[in-house]
Protein backbone atom coordinates (compact mmCIF):
# COMPACT_ATOMS: atom_id res chain seq x y z
CA UNK A 1 0.00 0.00 0.00
CA UNK A 2 2.92 2.22 0.75
CA UNK A 3 4.09 1.96 -2.36
CA UNK A 4 1.55 2.41 -4.31
CA UNK A 5 0.43 5.66 -2.59
CA UNK A 6 3.95 7.17 -3.64
CA UNK A 7 3.22 6.51 -6.69
CA UNK A 8 0.57 8.06 -9.02
CA UNK A 9 0.45 5.66 -12.85
CA UNK A 10 3.57 3.86 -12.21
CA UNK A 11 5.64 7.69 -11.56
CA UNK A 12 7.74 8.37 -8.65
CA UNK A 13 6.59 10.69 -6.00
CA UNK A 14 10.05 12.89 -6.21
CA UNK A 15 9.72 13.51 -10.07
CA UNK A 16 5.96 14.53 -9.65
CA UNK A 17 6.75 16.58 -6.43
CA UNK A 18 9.10 18.61 -8.83
CA UNK A 19 6.61 19.23 -11.46
CA UNK A 20 4.18 20.26 -8.54
CA UNK A 21 2.15 23.55 -9.11
CA UNK A 22 1.29 23.76 -6.07
CA UNK A 23 -1.69 23.07 -3.70
CA UNK A 24 -4.72 23.46 -5.38
CA UNK A 25 -7.90 24.44 -4.31
CA UNK A 26 -10.55 22.76 -1.91
CA UNK A 27 -13.66 22.10 -3.89
CA UNK A 28 -15.60 21.28 -0.69
CA UNK A 29 -15.71 24.79 0.80
CA UNK A 30 -17.50 26.29 -2.32
CA UNK A 31 -21.09 26.25 -2.22
CA UNK A 32 -22.52 27.11 -5.71
CA UNK A 33 -22.57 23.51 -7.70
CA UNK A 34 -21.38 24.95 -11.44
CA UNK A 35 -18.19 26.79 -9.94
CA UNK A 36 -17.40 23.99 -7.88
CA UNK A 37 -17.73 21.34 -11.13
CA UNK A 38 -15.46 24.06 -12.65
CA UNK A 39 -12.75 23.68 -10.03
CA UNK A 40 -12.59 20.30 -10.06
CA UNK A 41 -12.30 19.93 -13.47
CA UNK A 42 -9.59 22.62 -13.25
CA UNK A 43 -7.20 20.83 -10.68
CA UNK A 44 -7.94 17.18 -12.89
CA UNK A 45 -6.38 19.38 -15.50
CA UNK A 46 -3.50 20.26 -13.50
CA UNK A 47 -2.80 17.00 -12.23
CA UNK A 48 -2.91 15.55 -15.22
CA UNK A 49 -0.31 18.38 -16.99
CA UNK A 50 1.78 17.64 -13.44
CA UNK A 51 1.84 13.33 -14.56
CA UNK A 52 2.29 13.96 -18.50
CA UNK A 53 5.12 16.24 -17.63
CA UNK A 54 7.10 13.68 -15.17
CA UNK A 55 6.64 11.15 -17.22
CA UNK A 56 8.13 12.18 -20.41
CA UNK A 57 11.28 13.14 -18.20
CA UNK A 58 11.74 10.05 -18.83
CA UNK A 59 12.36 10.59 -22.81
CA UNK A 60 14.81 13.50 -21.95
CA UNK A 61 17.77 11.23 -21.92
CA UNK A 62 20.60 13.63 -23.29
CA UNK A 63 22.50 15.07 -20.30
CA UNK A 64 24.85 18.43 -20.15
CA UNK A 65 28.75 17.15 -19.99
CA UNK A 66 31.10 18.60 -18.11
CA UNK A 67 34.71 18.60 -17.79
CA UNK A 68 35.71 16.20 -15.27
CA UNK A 69 39.40 16.10 -13.91
CA UNK A 70 41.43 13.66 -12.43
CA UNK A 71 43.20 13.74 -9.48
CA UNK A 72 45.76 16.60 -9.51
CA UNK A 73 44.82 18.08 -12.86
CA UNK A 74 42.91 21.41 -13.57
CA UNK A 75 40.13 22.11 -15.94
CA UNK A 76 41.12 25.30 -17.25
CA UNK A 77 44.38 23.68 -18.75
CA UNK A 78 42.48 21.84 -21.40
CA UNK A 79 43.31 24.20 -24.53
CA UNK A 80 40.97 23.97 -27.38
CA UNK A 81 42.55 21.47 -29.74
CA UNK A 82 42.62 18.85 -27.13
CA UNK A 83 38.96 18.97 -26.93
CA UNK A 84 38.94 18.78 -30.82
CA UNK A 85 40.85 16.33 -30.60
CA UNK A 86 38.60 14.02 -28.64
CA UNK A 87 35.04 14.88 -29.34
CA UNK A 88 33.61 13.38 -32.80
CA UNK A 89 33.83 15.10 -36.40
CA UNK A 90 30.31 17.02 -36.34
CA UNK A 91 31.34 18.39 -32.70
CA UNK A 92 34.33 19.16 -33.65
CA UNK A 93 33.42 20.61 -36.65
CA UNK A 94 32.55 23.65 -34.49
CA UNK A 95 35.33 25.19 -33.53
CA UNK A 96 36.69 27.28 -35.91
CA UNK A 97 37.76 30.93 -37.11
CA UNK A 98 36.78 33.31 -39.47
CA UNK A 99 39.52 35.83 -40.71
CA UNK A 100 37.73 39.36 -41.47
CA UNK A 101 38.96 42.83 -42.23
CA UNK A 102 36.10 45.20 -40.87
CA UNK A 103 36.10 44.75 -37.59
CA UNK A 104 36.00 45.08 -34.77
CA UNK A 105 32.96 42.95 -34.70
CA UNK A 106 30.28 41.78 -33.01
CA UNK A 107 28.02 38.95 -32.93
CA UNK A 108 24.52 37.94 -32.42
CA UNK A 109 22.86 33.89 -32.37
CA UNK A 110 19.36 33.40 -33.37
CA UNK A 111 16.39 31.79 -30.99
CA UNK A 112 16.94 28.14 -31.53
CA UNK A 113 20.98 28.73 -31.95
CA UNK A 114 21.21 27.77 -35.67
CA UNK A 115 21.74 31.35 -37.13
CA UNK A 116 24.65 33.30 -37.01
CA UNK A 117 24.52 37.18 -37.20
CA UNK A 118 27.94 39.21 -37.45
CA UNK A 119 28.70 42.65 -37.77
CA UNK A 120 31.63 45.03 -38.77
CA UNK A 121 32.14 48.31 -37.47
CA UNK A 122 33.48 49.40 -41.17
CA UNK A 123 30.08 48.15 -42.58
CA UNK A 124 30.38 44.39 -43.07
CA UNK A 125 27.50 42.55 -41.99
CA UNK A 126 27.10 38.52 -42.82
CA UNK A 127 24.15 36.27 -41.89
CA UNK A 128 25.37 32.30 -41.64
CA UNK A 129 24.06 28.97 -40.36
CA UNK A 130 27.14 28.32 -38.56
CA UNK A 131 25.96 24.32 -38.25
CA UNK A 132 26.61 23.81 -42.35
CA UNK A 133 28.73 27.01 -42.57
CA UNK A 134 26.25 28.16 -45.39
CA UNK A 135 26.37 31.78 -46.12
CA UNK A 136 22.48 33.42 -46.16
CA UNK A 137 23.95 36.69 -47.12
CA UNK A 138 26.63 39.39 -47.37
CA UNK A 139 26.40 43.16 -47.35
CA UNK A 140 28.35 45.75 -47.07
CA UNK A 141 25.96 49.06 -45.72
CA UNK A 142 28.94 51.34 -46.74
CA UNK A 143 28.71 53.35 -42.96
CA UNK A 144 29.73 52.71 -39.46
CA UNK A 145 27.50 49.45 -37.73
CA UNK A 146 27.24 49.62 -34.18
CA UNK A 147 25.25 46.99 -33.27
CA UNK A 148 23.09 43.96 -34.69
CA UNK A 149 20.40 41.60 -33.79
CA UNK A 150 18.05 38.94 -34.65
CA UNK A 151 14.52 39.56 -35.01
CA UNK A 152 11.34 36.98 -33.96
CA UNK A 153 12.55 35.16 -36.78
CA UNK A 154 15.94 34.15 -38.78
CA UNK A 155 14.48 35.68 -41.89
CA UNK A 156 14.88 39.66 -40.36
CA UNK A 157 17.34 41.03 -38.44
CA UNK A 158 18.29 44.92 -37.37
CA UNK A 159 21.56 46.89 -37.71
CA UNK A 160 22.32 49.78 -35.97
CA UNK A 161 23.98 51.76 -38.57
CA UNK A 162 25.69 54.97 -38.13
CA UNK A 163 22.39 57.50 -38.10
CA UNK A 164 19.54 54.99 -38.18
CA UNK A 165 18.38 51.54 -37.67
CA UNK A 166 18.03 49.19 -40.69
CA UNK A 167 16.00 45.92 -41.23
CA UNK A 168 16.82 43.34 -43.39
CA UNK A 169 15.84 40.30 -44.89
CA UNK A 170 18.35 36.74 -45.00
CA UNK A 171 18.96 37.77 -48.88
CA UNK A 172 20.48 41.49 -47.43
CA UNK A 173 17.41 43.28 -48.88
CA UNK A 174 16.92 46.34 -46.93
CA UNK A 175 13.17 45.91 -45.71
CA UNK A 176 12.79 49.23 -42.86
CA UNK A 177 14.71 52.36 -41.97
CA UNK A 178 13.57 53.31 -38.66
CA UNK A 179 14.78 57.10 -38.44
CA UNK A 180 12.94 57.63 -34.88
CA UNK A 181 15.90 55.12 -33.45
CA UNK A 182 18.93 57.60 -34.40
CA UNK A 183 22.31 57.29 -33.24
CA UNK A 184 22.12 53.48 -31.34
CA UNK A 185 24.82 52.07 -29.64
CA UNK A 186 23.06 48.65 -28.38
CA UNK A 187 20.05 46.88 -29.15
CA UNK A 188 18.42 43.60 -27.20
CA UNK A 189 15.12 41.92 -28.51
CA UNK A 190 12.40 40.84 -26.42
CA UNK A 191 11.01 37.74 -27.85
CA UNK A 192 7.70 37.34 -26.07
CA UNK A 193 5.98 41.23 -26.46
CA UNK A 194 7.96 41.90 -29.85
CA UNK A 195 10.20 44.43 -28.91
CA UNK A 196 13.01 46.27 -29.93
CA UNK A 197 14.91 47.98 -27.23
CA UNK A 198 18.06 50.41 -28.27
CA UNK A 199 19.84 52.69 -26.21
CA UNK A 200 21.63 55.90 -28.06
CA UNK A 201 24.63 58.25 -27.42
CA UNK A 202 22.44 61.31 -26.31
CA UNK A 203 21.44 59.09 -22.99
CA UNK A 204 17.99 57.97 -24.53
CA UNK A 205 15.78 54.49 -24.40
CA UNK A 206 13.56 53.19 -26.84
CA UNK A 207 11.48 50.34 -27.21
CA UNK A 208 10.04 49.75 -31.04
CA UNK A 209 6.89 47.07 -31.71
CA UNK A 210 8.02 45.40 -34.51
CA UNK A 211 4.75 43.50 -35.42
CA UNK A 212 2.86 46.71 -35.99
CA UNK A 213 5.91 49.16 -36.81
CA UNK A 214 4.80 51.47 -33.61
CA UNK A 215 7.57 52.86 -30.99
CA UNK A 216 5.97 52.19 -27.90
CA UNK A 217 8.19 54.29 -26.25
CA UNK A 218 11.25 56.68 -25.91
CA UNK A 219 12.23 58.83 -22.97
CA UNK A 220 15.82 60.00 -21.81
CA UNK A 221 17.51 58.51 -18.76
CA UNK A 222 19.87 61.58 -17.90
CA UNK A 223 22.72 59.55 -17.22
CA UNK A 224 24.61 60.04 -20.67
CA UNK A 225 25.91 57.96 -23.41
CA UNK A 226 24.66 54.62 -22.96
CA UNK A 227 27.00 51.95 -24.35
CA UNK A 228 26.05 49.02 -21.84
CA UNK A 229 22.59 47.07 -22.06
CA UNK A 230 20.82 43.68 -21.76
CA UNK A 231 17.15 42.63 -20.75
CA UNK A 232 16.42 40.43 -18.23
CA UNK A 233 14.60 37.42 -19.47
CA UNK A 234 12.41 36.28 -16.71
CA UNK A 235 10.86 40.16 -16.85
CA UNK A 236 11.65 41.59 -19.50
CA UNK A 237 13.37 44.94 -17.67
CA UNK A 238 16.13 46.39 -19.42
CA UNK A 239 19.47 46.59 -17.38
CA UNK A 240 21.37 49.92 -18.49
CA UNK A 241 25.08 50.23 -17.01
CA UNK A 242 26.07 53.87 -16.70
CA UNK A 243 29.30 55.75 -16.47
CA UNK A 244 28.89 56.32 -13.04
CA UNK A 245 28.86 52.50 -11.83
CA UNK A 246 25.29 52.60 -11.55
CA UNK A 247 22.92 49.60 -13.08
CA UNK A 248 19.41 51.00 -13.81
CA UNK A 249 16.45 48.85 -14.80
CA UNK A 250 13.89 50.39 -16.87
CA UNK A 251 10.04 49.49 -18.09
CA UNK A 252 8.17 51.38 -21.03
CA UNK A 253 5.28 52.44 -19.00
CA UNK A 254 7.63 54.39 -16.61
CA UNK A 255 9.64 57.02 -17.28
CA UNK A 256 11.86 56.97 -14.02
CA UNK A 257 13.84 54.05 -13.18
CA UNK A 258 11.85 50.92 -11.45
CA UNK A 259 15.50 50.76 -9.88
CA UNK A 260 19.28 51.53 -9.51
CA UNK A 261 21.87 49.73 -8.21
CA UNK A 262 24.97 51.07 -7.58
CA UNK A 263 27.37 48.11 -8.42
CA UNK A 264 30.73 49.86 -9.00
CA UNK A 265 32.54 53.45 -7.97
CA UNK A 266 34.09 52.91 -12.02
CA UNK A 267 32.19 53.16 -15.26
CA UNK A 268 30.11 49.38 -15.84
CA UNK A 269 31.56 47.52 -18.80
CA UNK A 270 29.32 44.55 -19.20
CA UNK A 271 26.13 43.30 -17.94
CA UNK A 272 24.89 39.84 -17.98
CA UNK A 273 21.68 38.06 -16.27
CA UNK A 274 21.08 34.63 -15.99
CA UNK A 275 18.35 32.60 -17.60
CA UNK A 276 16.05 32.12 -14.81
CA UNK A 277 16.38 35.69 -14.17
CA UNK A 278 17.93 35.61 -10.23
CA UNK A 279 21.56 36.73 -11.14
CA UNK A 280 22.35 39.48 -12.02
CA UNK A 281 26.50 40.06 -13.22
CA UNK A 282 28.60 42.94 -13.73
CA UNK A 283 32.02 44.25 -14.37
CA UNK A 284 34.30 47.51 -14.79
CA UNK A 285 36.91 48.93 -15.12
CA UNK A 286 38.04 48.65 -11.59
CA UNK A 287 38.67 44.68 -12.70
CA UNK A 288 35.95 43.88 -10.56
CA UNK A 289 33.20 41.11 -11.45
CA UNK A 290 30.81 41.47 -8.94
CA UNK A 291 27.35 39.12 -8.75
CA UNK A 292 23.92 40.81 -7.49
CA UNK A 293 20.65 38.59 -6.51
CA UNK A 294 18.11 41.07 -8.69
CA UNK A 295 15.21 39.42 -6.55
CA UNK A 296 15.95 41.17 -3.65
CA UNK A 297 18.36 43.87 -5.29
CA UNK A 298 21.05 42.99 -2.62
CA UNK A 299 24.27 42.20 -2.69
CA UNK A 300 27.26 41.88 -4.31
CA UNK A 301 26.75 37.83 -3.67
CA UNK A 302 29.93 36.90 -4.96
CA UNK A 303 33.22 39.53 -5.67
CA UNK A 304 35.96 38.58 -7.88
CA UNK A 305 38.99 40.35 -8.48
CA UNK A 306 41.24 40.27 -11.96
CA UNK A 307 44.54 41.38 -13.53
CA UNK A 308 42.77 42.71 -16.08
CA UNK A 309 38.95 44.47 -16.53
CA UNK A 310 36.58 42.30 -18.16
CA UNK A 311 35.17 43.98 -21.18
CA UNK A 312 31.87 41.75 -21.56
CA UNK A 313 29.73 38.78 -20.17
CA UNK A 314 27.44 36.33 -20.58
CA UNK A 315 25.78 33.36 -19.23
CA UNK A 316 25.27 30.36 -20.87
CA UNK A 317 21.99 28.28 -20.52
CA UNK A 318 23.54 25.65 -18.06
CA UNK A 319 25.08 28.58 -15.48
CA UNK A 320 28.24 29.17 -17.03
CA UNK A 321 29.33 33.11 -16.89
CA UNK A 322 32.33 33.94 -19.74
CA UNK A 323 34.25 37.17 -18.95
CA UNK A 324 36.29 38.56 -22.26
CA UNK A 325 39.36 40.58 -21.38
CA UNK A 326 41.66 42.14 -23.92
CA UNK A 327 43.15 39.07 -25.25
CA UNK A 328 41.67 35.92 -23.59
CA UNK A 329 38.25 34.53 -22.32
CA UNK A 330 37.80 32.98 -19.20
CA UNK A 331 34.82 31.15 -18.14
CA UNK A 332 33.86 29.93 -14.44
CA UNK A 333 31.39 27.47 -13.22
CA UNK A 334 28.75 28.40 -10.87
CA UNK A 335 30.58 31.40 -9.92
CA UNK A 336 26.77 33.17 -8.49
CA UNK A 337 25.90 30.60 -6.46
CA UNK A 338 29.08 30.20 -4.33
CA UNK A 339 32.79 31.28 -4.48
CA UNK A 340 35.01 29.43 -7.13
CA UNK A 341 39.17 29.88 -6.57
CA UNK A 342 39.41 29.36 -10.60
CA UNK A 343 38.13 29.41 -13.68
CA UNK A 344 36.36 26.30 -15.28
CA UNK A 345 37.91 26.95 -18.98
CA UNK A 346 40.55 29.52 -20.16
CA UNK A 347 41.19 30.46 -23.63
CA UNK A 348 44.28 32.80 -25.16
CA UNK A 349 43.39 34.89 -28.36
CA UNK A 350 46.13 36.47 -30.26
CA UNK A 351 43.18 39.01 -31.40
CA UNK A 352 41.35 42.20 -29.33
CA UNK A 353 38.01 40.96 -28.16
CA UNK A 354 35.34 42.99 -28.44
CA UNK A 355 32.18 40.75 -27.88
CA UNK A 356 31.04 37.42 -26.84
CA UNK A 357 27.49 35.26 -26.06
CA UNK A 358 26.85 31.39 -25.93
CA UNK A 359 25.26 29.78 -28.14
CA UNK A 360 21.51 28.24 -27.28
CA UNK A 361 20.88 24.60 -27.04
CA UNK A 362 25.08 24.59 -28.07
CA UNK A 363 28.18 23.80 -26.25
CA UNK A 364 29.63 26.96 -27.98
CA UNK A 365 30.56 30.13 -26.97
CA UNK A 366 30.92 33.19 -29.96
CA UNK A 367 33.68 35.65 -29.38
CA UNK A 368 33.87 38.41 -31.97
CA UNK A 369 36.98 40.21 -31.95
CA UNK A 370 38.87 43.06 -34.01
CA UNK A 371 39.88 40.68 -36.80
CA UNK A 372 36.97 38.22 -37.40
CA UNK A 373 35.35 35.82 -35.53
CA UNK A 374 36.54 32.08 -32.95
CA UNK A 375 34.16 29.70 -32.11
CA UNK A 376 35.08 27.87 -28.85
CA UNK A 377 33.76 24.44 -27.88
CA UNK A 378 32.24 24.64 -23.75
CA UNK A 379 31.55 21.28 -22.59
CA UNK A 380 28.39 22.11 -20.48
CA UNK A 381 27.75 25.15 -21.41
CA UNK A 382 24.12 24.60 -24.04
CA UNK A 383 20.54 23.05 -22.48
CA UNK A 384 20.69 19.30 -23.74
CA UNK A 385 17.06 18.84 -24.28
CA UNK A 386 15.36 21.80 -26.08
CA UNK A 387 11.09 22.43 -26.67
CA UNK A 388 10.41 22.32 -30.16
CA UNK A 389 7.38 24.35 -29.77
CA UNK A 390 9.89 26.97 -27.91
CA UNK A 391 12.87 27.04 -30.36
CA UNK A 392 13.67 24.39 -32.69
CA UNK A 393 17.44 24.01 -34.14
CA UNK A 394 15.47 21.95 -36.76
CA UNK A 395 11.81 23.49 -37.98
CA UNK A 396 11.49 23.71 -41.31
CA UNK A 397 9.83 26.20 -43.35
CA UNK A 398 6.18 25.38 -42.32
CA UNK A 399 7.34 25.10 -38.58
CA UNK A 400 8.56 28.52 -38.71
CA UNK A 401 5.71 30.26 -40.33
CA UNK A 402 3.49 27.96 -37.39
CA UNK A 403 5.80 29.53 -34.83
CA UNK A 404 5.37 32.96 -36.15
CA UNK A 405 2.16 33.07 -35.71
CA UNK A 406 1.71 31.13 -32.73
CA UNK A 407 3.80 33.91 -31.00
CA UNK A 408 2.08 36.63 -32.21
CA UNK A 409 -1.53 35.18 -31.04
CA UNK A 410 0.69 34.88 -27.56
CA UNK A 411 2.31 38.37 -27.88
CA UNK A 412 2.49 39.79 -24.68
CA UNK A 413 1.64 43.35 -24.30
CA UNK A 414 4.30 45.97 -23.19
CA UNK A 415 2.15 47.28 -20.18
CA UNK A 416 2.65 43.84 -18.24
CA UNK A 417 6.51 44.65 -18.22
CA UNK A 418 6.82 44.80 -14.35
CA UNK A 419 9.57 43.70 -12.06
CA UNK A 420 7.65 41.41 -10.68
CA UNK A 421 5.41 39.68 -13.52
CA UNK A 422 3.77 37.83 -11.12
CA UNK A 423 1.76 40.75 -9.40
CA UNK A 424 -0.10 41.09 -12.91
CA UNK A 425 -2.27 37.91 -11.77
CA UNK A 426 -3.09 39.27 -7.85
CA UNK A 427 -6.39 40.68 -6.46
CA UNK A 428 -6.26 44.68 -6.50
CA UNK A 429 -7.51 45.33 -3.02
CA UNK A 430 -7.94 48.98 -2.16
CA UNK A 431 -5.71 50.85 -0.03
CA UNK A 432 -6.47 52.47 3.52
CA UNK A 433 -5.87 55.76 1.24
CA UNK A 434 -8.18 54.66 -1.59
CA UNK A 435 -10.86 53.85 1.01
CA UNK A 436 -10.12 57.47 2.71
CA UNK A 437 -11.03 58.96 -1.05
CA UNK A 438 -14.35 57.15 -1.52
CA UNK A 439 -15.68 57.79 2.28
CA UNK A 440 -14.81 61.75 1.55
CA UNK A 441 -16.68 61.52 -1.80
CA UNK A 442 -19.29 59.49 -0.18
CA UNK A 443 -19.20 62.72 2.48
CA UNK A 444 -19.36 65.13 -0.21
CA UNK A 445 -22.23 64.13 -2.39
CA UNK A 446 -24.64 63.90 0.63
CA UNK A 447 -23.80 67.45 1.84
CA UNK A 448 -24.29 68.07 -1.99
Amino acid sequence: MNEVKKKRGGIPAEKLAKYSKGEGLNAKNIKNLIHRKRIIRKEQKVAFAEKIAARAEVLLTEEAGFLVPEKGEATNRVKQSDIKNIVDITSAAKCFELDLNFGPYRLDYSRNGRYLLLGGRRGHVAAIDWITKRLMCEINVMEAVYDIQWLHIETMYAVAQKEWVFMYDNKGVELHCVKALNRVLQMTYLPYHFLLATSNEQGWLSWLDISIGKLVNSFSTYKGRLSTLTHNPYNAVLCVGHPTGVVTMWSPNVKRPLAQIMCHKTPVQGIAVDHTGKYMATSSVDRNLRIWDVREMSGPVQTYKFRDSPIDLSFSQRGLLAAAFHGNVEIFKDCHLKTVADSYMKHKLTRTIHNLEFCPYEDVLGVATGCGFTSMLVPGAGEPNYDAYESNPMQTKRQRQESEVKSLLEKIQPEMITLDPNIIVEVDLPTLKDKVEAKKKALVSVIH
